[in-house]
């Protein structure tokens, strides 16, 4: 649930900045979402389309991109993303260290329709 508050964030900024570029209509949205952001893709867009209802984000796609955690070897600097029940490396068998990859959360793109 704690999505829509998110949600309503994404569409104030969004319909903000289209204002700012005077968009008509905001025509695409491209959300960045690490798998461990703690927020689910499937989630936003549910309430997205509800939140967007009578402003300039009303019928916008939106596409959402999902990031998939990796480990950073600290021998090799290999990134790679953990095998299930494996933390080793599979370029030199050392076992990953956490990174931030698949934290992440932002609206990467804005596409817009000018009046």
């Amino acid at each position: 649930m704690h999505e829509l508050p998110v949600t309503e964030q994404i569409v104030k900024i969004v319909t903000e900045h289209g204002q700012k570029a005077r968009a008509s209509k905001i025509e695409r949205i491209r959300l960045v979402v690490g798998e461990r952001s703690g927020y689910v893709g499937e989630s936003i867009q549910m309430y997205f389309d509800v939140v967007g209802k009578g402003t300039i984000c009303e019928g916008a796609e939106l596409e959402i991109v999902t990031v998939r955690p990796r480990l950073k070897c600290p021998a090799c600097g290999t990134y790679f993303e953990r095998r299930p029940m494996r933390f080793d490396c599979p370029a030199c068998g050392t076992d990953g260290e956490p990174t931030d990859i698949g934290r992440e959360f932002y609206i990467d793109s804005i596409e817009i329709t000018e009046k």
